[in-house]
């Protein structure tokens, strides 16, 4: 089968750095004149990005894998590819389980990984292409990656297993990669890595994130960066400054805290104390007046007592983040936690994230509340029925809230516009353009 007649789809599953990856593949593919299809009826092959994160992303992997497989057999689908996390983790079992699938790829060694795939297919990678990416997303914004792995010690967590130690992406590539998404339309950068606070320890021994920042923020035609996975941990005080002073940075921190309690952070493995964090939290409201500070929590660790749980929801019922997830503990085999007895139940798992997120759910509401009357800059991202959807600073695609617009007929997509907020819901807030 000639390459130029071979139409690939490629599923991407789990976080928005499985998402770069994909979109440095997908690249690649088209370089090489291969016609890259949505409709998975219209495909040849499918190259799975996979997620093995906790018990619901690997299903839902296993799942989308199984589908495809069923698709094959019955003669719609010649070729099946597997990469990503899961494949990585898990590839033996998932070779002696489902050996219909082609091939199974790794996910530690990316650029490894991506000419494996190319080879697949009889394509060589184009060195000439670094940097380059597909971008999947509305064509406004774009992730970029700074960094590859983790060596955060976190008790519960399988990343370092998946996509092993910390890699700081060099500086140059990092601005050449920002400069060409910026030169493609690309005007809201959102820095992701596993601990986007590590960047640079392992290049000169020192945390660069602000000089990080600073670069960016200098690349014409960007005008938000956002900063995402900040590790609460030895967190780099002079960030705060960039995110403060520097116009184009968003007052926006994602800071994942996990949980507050002693005992729970001591055997989370989090290398912090629960007055180091909240004096941290403080810190970072203080300095930087009106900032929105989203979280991440945990809920069922094991060993969490009742008193353990209280304590966590009376400490995000007195500080009000802005945003917050909560997910329910996955007993991850080959973690530390692992060898730790799963000892709270299911059920008391679900009511005790429903307790959370009622907690948030009121919070949000009030918050909400307050922007009425308030003008905000949003960068519209999409059109539905009678509304524009846009975010201000206080949001990050997929995870936050939205602003929904009144189409004034003059509002275009990828643009920004000083809005007016005249309503809310718990989750979203309204708004017309104000000139």
């Amino acid at each position: 089968m000639k390459v130029k007649k071979n139409r690939i789809k490629v599923i991407t599953l789990g976080c928005s750095k499985n998402l770069v990856d994909s979109e440095f593949l997908m690249a690649q593919l088209k370089s090489n004149n291969v016609e890259l299809v949505d409709d998975e009826k219209k495909c040849e092959s499918v190259i799975i990005n996979t997620c093995g994160f906790i018990d619901t992303a690997k299903e839902e992997s296993i799942n989308t894998i199984l589908k495809a497989v069923e698709r094959k057999e019955k003669g719609k689908l010649k070729n099946i590819y597997v990469a990503g996390c899961l494949s990585d983790r898990y590839k033996s079992e998932l070779e002696k389980e489902i050996p219909e699938v082609n091939k199974y790829f790794g996910a530690t060694d990316k650029h490894k990984t991506v000419v494996q795939i190319l080879n697949e297919f009889g394509i060589d990678y184009k060195k000439e292409l670094l940097g380059e990416r597909l971008v999947t997303t509305p064509s406004h914004f774009a992730y970029i990656k700074i960094s590859e792995g983790c060596d955060n010690p976190c008790s519960f967590c399988a990343i370092p297993i998946m996509r092993g130690a910390h890699k700081s992406k060099p500086l140059e590539e990092i601005l050449m990669e920002a400069q060409k998404l910026a030169s493609s339309g690309v005007k809201e950068l959102i820095i992701i890595g596993q601990d986007t606070t590590y960047w640079g320890l392992d290049l000169n021994n020192k945390r660069g994130l602000a000089g990080v920042l600073d670069e960016l923020s200098k690349i014409n035609g960007i005008e938000w960066l956002r900063l995402m996975y900040a590790y609460p941990s030895r967190f780099p005080l002079d960030a705060l400054n960039e995110i403060r002073d520097n116009e184009k940075v968003c007052k926006y921190l994602d800071i994942p805290v996990q949980h507050v309690s002693d005992n729970m952070l001591k055997s989370m493995r989090r290398g912090i104390t629960k007055k180091n964090q909240i004096a941290l939290l403080e810190k970072i409201r203080n300095e930087i007046p009106g900032i929105a500070i989203r979280t991440s929590v945990m809920v069922g660790y094991p060993g969490e007592t009742e008193k353990d749980f209280e304590e966590l929801l009376e400490f995000i019922k007195e500080f009000r983040f802005d945003r917050l997830g909560v997910f329910t503990y996955s007993h991850e085999e080959g973690t530390a936690a692992f060898k730790l007895k799963d000892d709270v139940p299911k059920k008391e798992k679900m009511l005790r994230q429903k307790l959370v997120l009622e907690a948030q759910k009121k919070i949000a509401d009030e918050n909400n509340s307050e922007s009425v009357g308030k003008d905000f800059k949003v960068i519209i991202d999409r059109k539905e029925g009678e509304h524009f959807i846009g975010r201000s600073y206080k949001d990050a695609p997929e995870v936050d809230q939205e602003v929904f617009v009144t189409d004034n007929g003059k509002i275009k997509t990828g643009e920004f516009y000083n809005v007016r907020i005249f309503d809310s819901e718990e989750f979203d807030i309204f708004g017309e353009v104000i000139k």
